[in-house]
Protein backbone atom coordinates (compact mmCIF):
# COMPACT_ATOMS: atom_id res chain seq x y z
CA UNK A 1 0.00 0.00 0.00
CA UNK A 2 1.40 3.05 -0.97
CA UNK A 3 0.99 6.58 0.34
CA UNK A 4 2.35 10.05 -1.12
CA UNK A 5 2.72 12.70 1.63
CA UNK A 6 2.61 16.47 0.06
CA UNK A 7 3.56 19.67 1.98
CA UNK A 8 2.73 22.35 -0.51
CA UNK A 9 5.01 25.26 -0.98
CA UNK A 10 7.60 26.74 -3.80
CA UNK A 11 9.47 24.08 -2.38
CA UNK A 12 7.10 20.47 -2.51
CA UNK A 13 8.02 18.37 0.86
CA UNK A 14 7.63 15.12 -1.04
CA UNK A 15 7.25 11.34 0.81
CA UNK A 16 6.82 8.41 0.15
CA UNK A 17 5.87 5.19 2.48
CA UNK A 18 5.08 1.61 1.67
CA UNK A 19 3.08 -0.05 4.44
CA UNK A 20 3.84 2.51 6.77
CA UNK A 21 7.54 2.69 5.87
CA UNK A 22 9.34 5.74 4.48
CA UNK A 23 10.84 4.70 0.70
CA UNK A 24 11.77 8.33 0.02
CA UNK A 25 11.93 11.75 1.34
CA UNK A 26 12.56 14.56 -0.57
CA UNK A 27 12.20 18.21 -1.82
CA UNK A 28 10.75 18.54 -5.19
CA UNK A 29 8.77 21.19 -8.06
CA UNK A 30 5.55 20.78 -8.06
CA UNK A 31 5.71 19.77 -11.36
CA UNK A 32 8.57 17.14 -10.67
CA UNK A 33 6.63 15.64 -7.78
CA UNK A 34 2.94 15.80 -9.75
CA UNK A 35 5.39 13.77 -12.17
CA UNK A 36 6.42 11.24 -9.26
CA UNK A 37 2.66 10.66 -8.03
CA UNK A 38 1.72 9.80 -11.67
CA UNK A 39 4.64 7.32 -12.03
CA UNK A 40 3.50 5.79 -8.51
CA UNK A 41 0.28 5.75 -9.30
CA UNK A 42 0.90 4.05 -12.77
CA UNK A 43 2.24 1.24 -10.11
CA UNK A 44 -0.55 1.17 -7.71
CA UNK A 45 -3.72 2.29 -8.75
CA UNK A 46 -4.93 2.41 -4.62
CA UNK A 47 -2.40 4.97 -3.84
CA UNK A 48 -3.44 7.41 -1.81
CA UNK A 49 -1.84 11.06 -1.61
CA UNK A 50 -2.14 12.77 1.63
CA UNK A 51 -1.49 16.73 1.22
CA UNK A 52 -1.09 19.14 3.72
CA UNK A 53 -4.03 21.24 3.06
CA UNK A 54 -2.72 25.24 4.28
CA UNK A 55 -7.14 26.17 3.47
CA UNK A 56 -7.63 25.01 6.73
CA UNK A 57 -5.37 26.37 8.71
CA UNK A 58 -7.14 29.57 11.04
CA UNK A 59 -4.08 30.68 12.72
CA UNK A 60 -0.70 32.14 11.39
CA UNK A 61 1.36 32.44 14.38
CA UNK A 62 4.02 35.59 14.11
CA UNK A 63 2.94 36.48 10.01
CA UNK A 64 1.43 39.16 11.57
CA UNK A 65 4.47 40.58 13.43
CA UNK A 66 6.63 39.23 10.04
CA UNK A 67 4.18 41.19 7.91
CA UNK A 68 4.87 44.47 9.91
CA UNK A 69 8.53 44.43 9.66
CA UNK A 70 8.83 42.91 6.12
CA UNK A 71 5.73 43.71 4.17
CA UNK A 72 2.79 41.98 2.53
CA UNK A 73 4.98 39.58 0.94
CA UNK A 74 4.44 37.50 3.78
CA UNK A 75 0.67 37.31 3.40
CA UNK A 76 1.34 36.82 -0.34
CA UNK A 77 3.58 33.58 0.70
CA UNK A 78 0.67 32.35 2.89
CA UNK A 79 -1.40 32.96 -0.37
CA UNK A 80 0.48 31.17 -2.38
CA UNK A 81 0.84 27.75 -0.65
CA UNK A 82 -3.14 27.42 -0.42
CA UNK A 83 -3.22 28.15 -3.99
CA UNK A 84 -0.77 25.01 -4.53
CA UNK A 85 -3.39 23.06 -2.18
CA UNK A 86 -6.12 23.90 -4.76
CA UNK A 87 -3.91 22.87 -7.29
CA UNK A 88 -2.72 19.71 -6.11
CA UNK A 89 -6.93 18.97 -4.93
CA UNK A 90 -7.56 19.10 -8.74
CA UNK A 91 -4.11 17.33 -9.79
CA UNK A 92 -5.91 14.17 -7.93
CA UNK A 93 -8.87 14.82 -9.48
CA UNK A 94 -8.26 15.14 -13.00
CA UNK A 95 -6.26 12.21 -12.97
CA UNK A 96 -8.56 10.10 -10.79
CA UNK A 97 -5.85 9.81 -7.62
CA UNK A 98 -7.12 8.91 -4.55
CA UNK A 99 -6.16 11.53 -1.93
CA UNK A 100 -7.14 12.90 1.65
CA UNK A 101 -6.98 16.42 2.37
CA UNK A 102 -4.61 16.45 5.81
CA UNK A 103 -5.65 19.93 8.51
CA UNK A 104 -2.10 21.08 9.16
CA UNK A 105 -2.92 20.51 13.29
CA UNK A 106 -3.59 16.95 12.57
CA UNK A 107 0.02 16.67 11.13
CA UNK A 108 3.11 16.34 13.56
CA UNK A 109 5.12 19.64 11.44
CA UNK A 110 8.56 21.30 11.81
CA UNK A 111 10.22 18.42 13.42
CA UNK A 112 14.04 18.70 13.98
CA UNK A 113 15.92 16.52 11.72
CA UNK A 114 17.62 14.43 14.37
CA UNK A 115 13.73 13.42 16.20
CA UNK A 116 12.49 12.56 12.58
CA UNK A 117 15.33 10.23 11.96
CA UNK A 118 14.60 8.85 15.80
CA UNK A 119 10.80 8.47 14.94
CA UNK A 120 11.01 7.80 11.68
CA UNK A 121 14.01 5.38 11.16
CA UNK A 122 15.00 7.61 8.12
CA UNK A 123 18.49 7.73 7.82
CA UNK A 124 19.14 10.00 4.51
CA UNK A 125 19.54 13.94 4.37
CA UNK A 126 15.86 15.73 4.75
CA UNK A 127 14.85 19.45 4.26
CA UNK A 128 12.00 20.67 6.94
CA UNK A 129 9.82 19.82 3.85
CA UNK A 130 10.40 16.45 3.38
CA UNK A 131 10.12 15.72 6.61
CA UNK A 132 6.97 17.63 7.17
CA UNK A 133 5.81 15.03 4.07
CA UNK A 134 7.41 11.90 5.32
CA UNK A 135 5.19 13.22 8.99
CA UNK A 136 1.96 12.54 6.93
CA UNK A 137 2.44 8.92 5.66
CA UNK A 138 5.45 6.97 8.33
CA UNK A 139 2.84 4.55 10.02
CA UNK A 140 0.35 4.60 7.88
CA UNK A 141 -1.46 1.73 6.57
CA UNK A 142 -4.52 3.08 5.63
Amino acid sequence: MIRVGIDCGVKTGFAVAVNGVLTRVETLTITQAMDEVKLLHAQDTDLVVRIEDARLRTWFGSADARQAKSGAGVREGVGSVKRDCSIWEQFCIEQGIKYELVHPAANMTKTKSDYFKRITGWLGRTSEHGRDAGMLVHGRFK
